[in-house]
């Protein structure tokens, strides 16, 4: 899949709020009520990373999640992280 420009990632962080392009990646902290309210949406976002097969790399902690979306294969971002990023989205 083709690397998407920085002028095609900007418009598409417009309609993902609290996203942010960093390192050729879609990036994003994810806070929560509680421990298992994070762990709850890390295995719902586990679910669709895998029918997706384009799987995020997650960092947990104490009510927070980072998520970040990058096709290590095309080098940066493409449209598949931009999916998983409102997919994501949609699961918060």
């Amino acid at each position: 899949m083709t690397q998407l420009s920085t002028e095609e990632i900007g418009k598409s962080l417009e309609e993902l709020p609290g996203w942010n392009y960093v390192n050729d990646a879609l990036v994003k902290e994810c806070n929560f009520d509680t421990y298992m309210d994070g762990i709850s949406f890390v295995n719902r976002l586990a679910e669709k990373a895998e029918e997706q097969n384009h799987h995020p790399d997650l960092e947990i902690g104490w009510c927070r999640v980072g998520v970040t979306f990058t096709s290590h294969d095309s080098g940066g971002v493409t449209e598949r992280d931009i999916k998983m990023a409102k997919e994501a989205e949609n699961l918060l």
